[in-house]
């Protein structure tokens, strides 16, 4: 089992993310559990471009500081949804034989839903604990409503587990 942490980037995690302080709660809580469990932490980032904010080398970029990965942990970087695509993620995991993947992070309506369907089609198991992923309204949902969508709808039974912190911390300790 492995924790991924998905775009959890400076400007990315701001005060217009639904449910931001459950969010930043759990995912650290997630990520001190699984590094007290020896379960690996890996983080994934979204690099949009030189002309972007969310590119390597400028700050929105870099992890937002309060989930930091320590110097061991593995950080691949991105530039479509998927991190299956291109970043080397998907190779490192199948080189581990690494088939549990408890996913966190950002946007829920857009890079996490592609890491969890695409996660799901190479066969991993994805599982998505409560309150640890969110987005920001759009101009068709909120982001409340995005977030019930596909955590409640779309993934849960289909692409992934959705499941309580509770039951996600328990597997971590198992």
């Amino acid at each position: 089992m492995i924790l991924l942490v998905v775009d959890t980037q400076k400007l990315l995690v701001n005060s217009e993310l639904y449910n931001l302080d459950s969010f930043v709660e759990n995912i650290k809580e997630l990520i001190d559990i699984s590094r007290a469990n020896n379960v690996e932490v890996v983080y994934v980032v979204h690099d949009d471009g030189i002309e972007s904010e969310l590119t390597e080398g400028k700050d929105g970029f870099e992890v937002y500081e309060e989930f930091k990965p320590m110097k061991h942990e593995k950080i691949f970087v991105k530039n479509v949804n998927s991190p299956f695509r291109g970043s080397g993620l998907l190779e490192y995991l199948k080189e581990k034989s690494e088939n549990n993947i408890v996913i966190v992070g950002l946007q829920t309506d857009k890079c996490i839903d592609a890491t969890i369907k695409c996660g799901f089609e190479h066969g991993f198991n994805m599982i998505v604990p409560s309150n640890a992923n969110s987005t920001i309204d759009n101009n068709f949902l909120t982001g409340q409503q995005s977030y019930k969508y596909y955590n409640e709808f779309i993934w849960n039974g289909r692409y992934a587990k959705c499941i309580s912190m509770n039951e996600v911390i328990n597997m971590l300790k198992a």
